[in-house]
């Protein structure tokens, strides 16, 4: 069915692009994507209501012109099915290599959320919105998601898992900034050679704690992944990022653990699993 409308998408709004192959290119938790000819990708929201897709094509080009990192270029949108057409950003997502040097790829990331950060919030009016709760909040939403993975959890790790879910959060951050708001290294590009080229999938894109991205390398990519990546952020004050962080880290890994379970993809419960290491240390 979605190969068909995807082909009928291409022949009305590329004239004379001539569409050999269609492969599904994947689903996450807010979109299913097809990818035509290895190149042009064709995105579908699944709650189609909500989708904000001619919002999110505006952003694409605002970002695009000042990422140091490249973005989806956008094609054409489809309101009516919460579609999105862009050309695709080179390399393959991180989390397909899990050898490649974190480090290296965390520098350029800290460098790429400088850019973000330091972006005039007038460039983004009528296009993002906040996207905050207390972090009290956050640490009941993590345990939670504990309870629901426990048992796939080894048991090693649960009383260090009980005292970070008893102790009080960090202070709430002082300010908001613009961010891709989901960097997890299934949105990180890379090239053979393991050198990030590109960023993916921003329909989360929002006013945020400067420390939450930060939170998902580390997550990802462990602690000298996070010394890289804000030793490449010469930009804060704020001495608390990384503390924030690491809370923003363990309290996304959960989900990301329960994401991996219920979709069994193998690689979510593998990236989970191994931060547990450097998350809850024993």
């Amino acid at each position: 069915m979605f190969e068909a409308t995807v082909r009928e998408l291409i022949a009305g709004r590329l004239p004379g692009y001539r569409v050999e192959q269609v492969d599904v290119l994947g689903a996450g938790l807010d979109n299913t994507a097809y990818v035509v000819n290895r190149e042009v990708v064709v995105r579908f929201a699944k709650d189609v209501e909500s989708a904000a897709v001619e919002r999110e094509a505006r952003l694409l080009e605002v970002v695009g012109g000042i990422s140091p990192l490249a973005v989806p270029k956008p094609l054409f949108t489809e309101t009516s099915l919460g579609c999105l057409a862009y050309r695709m950003v080179p390399g393959t997502p991180l989390i397909e290599f899990p050898g490649t040097d974190g480090v290296h790829v965390a520098r350029q990331l800290g460098a790429f959320l400088a850019a973000l950060h330091t972006a005039p919030g007038e460039m983004f009016e009528q296009l993002i919105t906040p996207d905050v709760a207390p972090l009290a909040e956050w640490l009941e939403e993590a345990a939670e998601g504990f309870d629901g993975v426990r048992r796939h959890v080894p048991a090693g790790f649960h009383p260090m898992i009980a005292r970070f879910l008893s102790e009080e959060p960090p202070a709430e951050p002082e300010s908001l900034v613009f961010s891709h708001n989901d960097l997890g290294i299934e949105h990180v590009m890379v090239d053979a050679s393991g050198t990030a080229t590109g960023v993916i999938d921003w329909t989360d894109a929002a006013l945020v704690d400067r420390a939450y991205d930060f939170g998902l390398l580390y997550r990802d990519l462990g602690p000298d992944a996070l010394t890289a990546a804000l030793a490449a952020y010469p930009l804060t004050d704020d001495q608390d990022v990384a503390e924030r962080a690491r809370f923003y880290a363990r309290c996304s890994l959960f989900e990301d653990l329960a994401f991996g379970l219920e979709t069994s993809r193998d690689r979510y419960l593998t990236k989970s699993l191994r931060a547990l290491d450097w998350l809850f240390p024993v």
